[in-house]
This record gives C-alpha cells, sequence and structure tokens, in this order.
C-alpha cells in the first residue's frame, strides 16, 4: 500500500501509522510524481481542494491534478482509477469548485474509459471531523438567531465517514465497478433547516431560525467576489459563494446502484448524528 501526501501534511504521522509507503509530492506538481503508480493496480485519487479564495486553486488542483494522476495511471497500466468526485456536480447553479469537478470526471472517464470509477459523496461527517459539517456546527454556535439561505429547504443526504470509507472499500477487485458512477451519500435525506435543528438539539443549542432570501445572499457573494478583485475585501469573502451555493440548492442523491453493487449500506443522518454528537 502506498500513500501520496503533500510535504509537511499535520496527518502524515497518521498516515505512517497505518504502515505504509508514504511518498510525498503534489499534484499540482507532475514533476513530483514520478513512479508514484508503479506496480499499482488500484488508485484512489481523493487529492482535492473544497474550500479555497481564489477560482484558480480549483482549476490547478481539482483539474490539473487529477489530469497528472490519470495520465500516469492509464501510462502505468493501472487497472482501476477511482475517482473521489463531489455531489456539487449535480447543482443547477454551478460554482469554481463544482466545475472543477464536473471537468475532473470528464478527464478521468476519456482518459481512463473502462478503467475507472467515480464516486460522489454528499455532506460527510464524523464525531470533529468533516470540513464542511464542522464549518455549519461552527456557524450554528455563533448565532443565537441563525440567518438561513433562503427557506433552508435544499434537500441533503449527510454520509457517515465510516460508510463513506466502507463503500470505498468494497471497490478494490471489483469488475462490477469498472465504468460506473455511484452516489455515496447517507441512508436519510433531510433539509437544511431540519438539519440545523437536529444539530442544535443534539447540542444543546436554543436556536432561532431566520429565513433570508437567496437572491440576496447571491448578490452579496458576487459583491465581495469583485471587491476582492479590486483588492477592497477581505479574500474569505469569495468563500461565501461556495456556501451559499450548497446551502441553497439539493444534494439529494440515489445510493441505490451502491447498495445493489457494493453491499453499501449507509446509516440515516439521525442515527449518525446521535453517535458524532453526544457528549
Amino acid at each position: 500500500m502506498r500513500a501520496l501526501a503533500l510535504p509537511g501534511d499535520p496527518l502524515l504521522a497518521r498516515i505512517a501509522q497505518l504502515g505504509c509507503e508514504v511518498r510525498l509530492g503534489d499534484v499540482a506538481q507532475p514533476e513530483t510524481l514520478r513512479g508514484i503508480c508503479a506496480d499499482v493496480e488500484t488508485v484512489f485519487h481523493l487529492a482535492a481542494v473544497v474550500l479555497a479564495d481564489e477560482p484558480s486553486v480549483f482549476w490547478r488542483v481539482n483539474v490539473e491534478g487529477t489530469r497528472a494522476m490519470a495520465e500516469l495511471a492509464a501510462d502505468s497500466g493501472v487497472r482501476h482509477f477511482v475517482l473521489v468526485s463531489s455531489a456539487s456536480v449535480v447543482y443547477r447553479r454551478a460554482t469554481p469548485y463544482s466545475r472543477s469537478k464536473q471537468q475532473a470526471e470528464r478527464i478521468v472517464q476519456d482518459l481512463l474509459p473502462r478503467r475507472h470509477t467515480i464516486v460522489r459523496p454528499t455532506l460527510v461527517y464524523e464525531r470533529g471531523g468533516g470540513e464542511e459539517f464542522q464549518i455549519f456546527v461552527a456557524y450554528l454556535r455563533r448565532f443565537f438567531a441563525v440567518p438561513l439561505v433562503g427557506d433552508g429547504a435544499a434537500r441533503k443526504r449527510p454520509v457517515h465517514v465510516d460508510d463513506l470509507v466502507a463503500g470505498m472499500a468494497a471497490l478494490v477487485d471489483n469488475r462490477l465497478a469498472l465504468g460506473r458512477t455511484y452516489d455515496l451519500c447517507g441512508a436519510e435525506a433531510i433539509s437544511i433547516r431540519e438539519l440545523a435543528q437536529l444539530v442544535s438539539a443534539q447540542l444543546g443549542l436554543r436556536r432561532w431560525f431566520v429565513p433570508l432570501p437567496a437572491v440576496g445572499w447571491r448578490a452579496a457573494a458576487a459583491i465581495g467576489r469583485l471587491a476582492q478583485r479590486w483588492g477592497m475585501t477581505d479574500r474569505r469573502w469569495a468563500l461565501l459563494e461556495h456556501a451559499v451555493a450548497g446551502l441553497s440548492q439539493d444534494a439529494d442523491l440515489d445510493p441505490s446502484s451502491a447498495m445493489r453493487d457494493l453491499a453499501f449500506r449507509p446509516r440515516g443522518v439521525r442515527e449518525g448524528l446521535a453517535e458524532c454528537l453526544s457528549p
């Protein structure tokens, strides 16, 4: 087993504990990847940027980084290339991030037409983890009157990280999965408002929820992006665009094909959050 990690990655020690060979490199710098796929049968390509204040970062890492790894895998004779994509590829209102993942999917399909599998996780959570989920929790902790994007009706299927990993592990040596795309999402759909209420209740937080028109949020994100280009505001404003897109659009995907082909058995979000947020 071989792992590729960025130099200086704070989680390197945890990877080393798994007893695997660790190589240091950067998918955005192809010259650092020489030999990474040698004598490898299955590649799990998880390297990606989810949150960035510059759209160019998404293209450099998520698109060109995926291209570099897929080309190496194709040239090295890798039998199975698994791309971890995103539920955001189904958004009606695309973002720089979702467009980068759409392009990454096309690259893998073109370069490895019969040797790939694409998986699309939804909102990933665990105790103390899941970057976007933890941002959501911090948002609920911050405000007594919590502003919602629109009416909070966007539907998601949060997936527990253990279920996601089990689904991905089932891809190894699974020829049925070649050329397929699987939605690795939770068993239960829930609206953003219901999720906010559920998390708040689990944390013992008494919160009011204030719906604000989505068009106003989008306008604020656009103004912030424009002001950032002129150097007039904090670069973190750019992250608002990603948050608004995620909180206002459905990611209610269908796990049935993964349940059939991979014996994928995800838990519901109420069961999962009771485990993750309990004292």
